[in-house]
């Protein structure tokens, strides 16, 4: 430690780490990932990405239209661009565009002078008392917020944001309704991806990424909502969706084995597997069955929310279960995957679903079901992110 001006952790890190203890018996500051955060946004014009599902990507989207645009901002993203290596960049404009997380009340102490809610979902529940308290969270979030505001007019959790802020000319919206200030029109997939029609105004564009699912559609229109809202125009802004690769382990594919195509995913919560697993479904590599591999997360979570993830695989021919992935959290005594296995057998009985606990169980479930033409999305936010390597010879 010796040498060192600062220490920072973030909350997946517990105060009693070894780290953690040595810098403080050695006098270096420690600081939470939060406050730097908040140090950071405080002398940029920063864009703060918010919601449950899809910040990630849509971070990213921003970061990359506005970085094609000449915009040059800074950003950090939750996970690693497709071919880049990294997540974060530190660019030479005022723009700073920043994953607002809200699961810890990161989001609460961030200085935002714009904000992007992608969607407001059930989820952290440890940390919320009531889903009506994840609302308010966000509904505070972008009263606060100093320039722009871009809301989904689809997403029924968003509508409190929506009605709390009804009038303010800061707001946008996007999504498929009547009304909505981008507005995604005559959606459709293909072999190469998805393509869609965003109205804004009097201008139509036509817009097509290689990235799949509706879900992407939604986040793409969050992100060309917010970048035309700080001055891109739509054109760039569509051309530069055409050239962006995605972020790791959203739906990345990751090889194959015996004939079969792998994909990685952090899909976690119940909206995120079903999206994820409609996007697998039209994938021009199934031509035999979809698999589903999935790793629950934190006790609490699935203490909590288990029967919520009852009717998210429908999509998939088989389902494999594991254990679940701590992240930090204390074990909770009777809590396990079985009870989300319960949860589908109970509301599905014809369901094919393998409660698979080890890693091992896991690997051999796949290994005598999968065959060539089938599709494999192994979906968590732990280390289930190995899981193809040990299909196709990494470590098992």
């Amino acid at each position: 430690m010796l040498g060192k001006d600062v220490v920072l952790y973030s909350t997946a890190i517990p105060l009693s780490n070894v780290e953690l203890v040595e810098a403080q018996r050695c006098g270096i500051p420690v600081r939470h990932r939060s406050g730097i955060l908040a140090s950071l946004c405080a002398v940029r014009h920063a864009i703060g990405v918010a919601g449950t599902h899809g910040k990630t990507t849509t971070t990213a989207l921003i970061a990359h239209i506005m970085g094609i645009a000449g915009q040059s901002p800074s950003s950090l993203i939750g996970a690693e661009v497709v071919g880049a290596g990294i997540g974060a960049q530190f660019g030479t404009s005022e723009y700073f565009v920043v994953e607002a997380d809200e699961s810890d009340g990161t989001l609460d102490v961030l200085p935002l002078s714009s904000i992007v809610l992608t969607n407001v979902d059930i989820d952290h529940l440890d940390y919320f008392a009531t889903f009506e308290a994840i609302q308010e969270c966000f509904v505070e979030a972008a009263s606060v917020a100093t320039h722009h505001v871009v809301l989904n007019s689809d997403d029924p959790g968003s509508s409190p944001v929506i009605t709390a802020l009804q009038g303010n000319s800061r707001v946008v919206t996007f999504g498929t309704k009547a009304g909505s200030t981008f507005r995604i029109e005559n959606e459709r997939s293909s072999d190469l991806g998805v393509a869609f029609e965003l109205v804004h105004g009097s201008d139509r564009a036509l817009v097509a990424s290689q990235l799949r699912g509706h879900h992407n559609v939604m986040n793409i229109a969050a992100a060309i909502a917010l970048s035309v809202s700080v001055g891109v125009s739509l054109d760039t802004a569509v051309g530069a969706v055409a050239t962006f690769p995605g972020v790791m382990r959203r739906f990345t594919e990751r090889g194959t084995f015996n004939g079969a195509l792998l994909i990685d995913d952090y899909a976690h919560l119940p909206a995120e597997i079903e999206a994820t697993l409609l996007g697998a479904r039209s994938h021009p590599a199934l031509r035999g069955k979809l698999i589903a591999v999935f790793q629950p997360n934190r006790y609490h979570r699935i203490a909590t929310m288990a029967d919520t993830y009852r009717d998210c695989f429908t999509t998939a021919d088989i389902v494999v279960i594991t254990d679940v992935y701590a992240s930090g959290t204390p074990k909770i005594e009777g809590v396990t995957g079985e009870l989300v296995v319960q949860a589908i057998t109970q509301a599905h009985p014809r369901a094919t679903v393998v409660w698979a606990p080890s890693r091992t169980d896991t690997v051999s479930a796949v290994k005598s079901v999968i065959s060539t033409g089938d599709v494999c999305v192994s979906m968590g936010c732990g280390d289930i992110e190995t899981f193809p390597d040990d299909l196709t010879g990494g470590v098992l």
